[in-house]
């Protein structure tokens, strides 16, 4: 008893002896790491480099083989851009999953927090590492293609309406398609690259 009064008291000088000042820089660096460390793993970096990465070959092999179907069919065709934006979906999925989840899309990423399958606080981080990717990717594309103006860009064939039925039908089918395979606990997970890879073949052979 005598040894834990004697100890208590040698807390108390100890702490008496602090600067103010400095008790409370501690104390606040303290709760900071701790919140940092809660919010942001170790391997955190790791999985934000590896979403540049996905991003940037997504938006090279899809919008590129989209640009070399535009000018030259005889190049690459329009069937065989539609597989190949499903096969890099695939391709990333087994590569970076593991690591990242390979959201590569700021829309994936903000579906998964809002069904609490990823913390909000994240995000940002995650969007920022998939515009740095998708951006980077098209600067690539614009010196590797040039003089081919309009990149990967598509536009819409038939009424207003139409186009956004169709965007409105394919993008339910994708986040529907992502979802299912990705959160649910039921769901074979090996096998979530092939399905969400050939939802992303099928909507784009399907709406172009």
């Amino acid at each position: 008893m005598e040894n834990g009064q004697q100890n208590f008291s040698d807390l108390n000088n100890t702490l008496g002896s602090v600067p103010a000042d400095n008790l409370k820089s501690k104390i606040s660096f303290s709760y900071v790491g701790r919140h940092l460390q809660e919010n942001y793993p170790s391997d955190f970096l790791n999985k934000v480099v590896a979403e540049i990465i996905a991003t940037y070959l997504l938006v090279f092999v899809t919008c590129g083989s989209a640009a070399l179907s535009a000018s030259d069919e005889h190049r690459v065709s329009k069937l065989g851009a539609s597989v190949a934006g499903g096969l890099i979906v695939t391709v990333m999925i087994y590569a970076v999953g593991h690591i990242s989840g390979a959201h590569m899309n700021p829309a994936v990423t903000l579906a998964f927090a809002a069904v609490r399958h990823f913390p909000w606080k994240q995000v940002p981080f995650y969007a920022a590492a998939q515009v740095t990717g998708a951006t980077s990717a098209a600067f690539t594309l614009r010196v590797l293609l040039h003089p081919i103006k309009h990149v990967g860009t598509t536009s819409p064939t038939g009424t207003d309406i139409q186009a956004l039925i169709m965007e409105i039908v394919v993008t339910f089918s994708m986040m529907f398609i992502t979802s299912a395979v990705a959160t649910d606990t039921k769901a074979i997970g090996e096998l979530a690259g092939i399905a969400v890879g050939s939802a992303v073949c099928i909507t784009s052979i399907l709406a172009g």
